[in-house]
């Protein structure tokens, strides 16, 4: 990284970040449709970064590296792809330099196309790119309105190889694989074999490793790197522990990017005192970076922060239950919480059943005023629901009409294969995007239902963010207010052809409403509306002044 921070800026900063923690929870990142890719996997910008570092295509199947990359995403952004499906934010599995060697252990021979096994948190991998195509990218993604999350990992290093040695003892635990029987047995082990665990429960001072100052010496920057790093710890009064390097390294990328939040993964294996810190020190880089940038940034948001905590459901309250201790991550910084609740509730219970369930919890219960992220599908959950994509209809509207945020993984808006017979394990669920698909009919209508859908929940917060009420059940009816003022209203298997819908207490006589799924303008008349369209599905909501 590159600029010096002053102590004087940096206090200033912390302290409008501490003021502003009473502001009221912000609907944006409620409601916000997030976009979730495997940036190896979703299109590839440019061939000649394919094979990095010497690495080769010899691995199994579905776990070498197949060449998509940061010009990829910068493309479709500059197609409109994003928009189209109403992104509000891209969150990228991550682009931190990954080991350079294979794995040969479990499921086969596998590279780090995934980007979960770093190597250098300050580094762009250059399988997908540098680090002036990141600033490109955000730059870009920040014009179109979009926001971007980078992907935060502090729990591991990337397996050993043979080009990719094991760091200090000091630093990392090779010793003990988790055994989940509780807190410790989550948090101070390895979570599988050869994934060296960081002791980010330890305090005491440790050196740089030595592969990291021989790397940087190479790439002429050890002296720049040690600099920022004394000035970091002189700022921040941390101990040079383990965990203060990764908080350093992780919050650069904001404070040299504009980086909007963090995707954390593995919350729950690291002591959540470490997330508070990430936290204060991601507030301050942005801050910073916004006060430099006026004319580049978006707004004045502050540092979002998203977990995932493996299992953790919004069934079960804030909390999330080790056995034998419990802990509230929305305490240590987490603005939002993934929901593993929905992908299985989706299978077994109808939409009005999760959608009041979520509001009830959301809504003057027990997640007042904090932020769920909900999914269907994902990179490494096998029970994802509709893995056989036979009932894709279903899954855009169930997962784009809930109550809370909604993450889109790469592929749900094409129906991208999640069964990929000839991979092994969850490699199956990251098959390349599926393009050359959209040559289908079926595929392309499809798309238009999550653009129209995606397009919805971003010109209404009152989608996500607001308390929902069921009109009727025949045919479905329910509505979305916000703060008891923004209002939509939405109506399943209705009648094709002509149509006439009860309004009555949600939109007043007079009102011009649009329906977002066939477009037309409409006005409210006594209590109803009245209109011709070919479609079963109707979303209503104030129209937007013409002219």
């Amino acid at each position: 990284m590159k600029k010096l921070t002053s102590l004087l800026a940096a206090l200033l900063l912390c302290g409008a970040q501490v003021a502003g923690a009473t502001s009221q929870p912000d609907p944006f990142w409620r409601n916000a449709t997030v976009y979730f890719m495997l940036t190896d996997r979703f299109h590839n910008g440019n061939p000649d970064n394919d094979l990095a570092y010497g690495r080769k295509g010899d691995a199994d199947q579905l776990r070498g590296f197949h060449g998509g990359d940061l010009q990829g995403v910068i493309d479709k952004l500059n197609q409109g792809y994003f928009n189209a499906l109403g992104v509000d934010a891209l969150w990228m599995s991550p682009v931190y330099e990954q080991i350079h060697g294979a794995t040969d252990e479990g499921t086969g021979r596998t590279y780090a196309y995934h980007g979960y096994w770093p190597k250098d948190w300050t580094s762009v991998d250059r399988n997908f790119g540098s680090e002036g195509l990141l600033a490109e990218l955000i730059e870009t993604a920040h014009r179109r309105g979009i926001r971007v999350l980078l992907d935060v990992i502090v729990n591991h290093t990337g397996p050993v190889t043979g080009q990719d040695p094991v760091w200090p003892e000091e630093w990392s635990r090779t010793e003990s694989v988790c055994d989940w029987s509780g807190f410790a047995g989550t948090v101070s082990c390895m979570l599988v074999d050869n994934l060296p665990d960081i002791r980010t429960e330890s305090e005491q001072p440790v050196e740089l490793p030595p592969q990291l100052v021989a790397k940087w010496k190479r790439e002429g920057r050890l002296d720049q790197e040690q600099a920022e790093l004394d000035a970091f710890f002189a700022r921040t009064g941390y101990p040079r522990a383990p965990k203060y390097y990764l908080v350093k390294w992780a919050t650069d990328w904001v404070r040299e990017y504009g980086v909007d939040g963090f995707r954390v993964d593995t919350v729950k294996h690291v002591e959540p005192e470490v997330w508070r810190a990430l936290k204060k020190e991601a507030s301050i880089a942005l801050a910073e970076w916004k006060a430099k940038h006026q004319d580049k940034k978006l707004d004045d948001r502050e540092f979002f922060m998203v977990g995932e905590a493996y299992g953790y459901g919004v069934s079960g309250g804030r909390d999330f239950d080790f056995g034998d201790r419990r802990v509230d991550f929305f305490d240590y910084g987490f603005d939002s919480l993934i929901n593993f609740d929905i992908a299985a509730r989706a299978g077994r219970e109808d939409m009005e059943s999760i959608f009041s369930r979520y509001s009830g919890l959301l809504h003057g219960g027990p997640l007042e005023g904090v932020g769920v992220l909900n999914y269907l599908t994902s990179h490494d959950d096998m029970n994802s629901f509709d893995r056989e994509r036979k009932r894709v209809r279903e899954a855009a509207l169930k997962l784009m009409l809930a109550p809370g945020a909604a993450q889109i993984y790469y592929g749900d808006e094409l129906a991208r294969p999640l069964t990929a017979p000839e991979a092994r394990g969850d490699a199956q669920l990251r098959s390349p995007m599926n393009w050359g698909d959209l040559e289908k009919a079926e595929t392309r209508e499809l798309l238009t239902l999550w653009q129209k859908l995606g397009q919805f929940r971003q010109a209404h917060p009152a989608v996500g963010a607001g308390v929902h009420r069921k009109l009727a059940d025949k045919p479905y009816t329910f509505a979305r207010t916000l703060d008891g003022e923004q209002s939509v209203l939405v109506a399943f298997d209705i009648e094709r052809g002509k149509k006439r819908i009860s309004v009555a207490g949600i939109f007043a006589d007079g009102a011009v409403l649009q329906d977002y799924y066939s477009g037309q303008r409409l006005t409210v008349r006594n209590g109803e509306v009245r209109f011709d369209s070919e479609y079963d599905l109707v979303l209503l909501a104030p129209a937007k002044k013409q002219g």
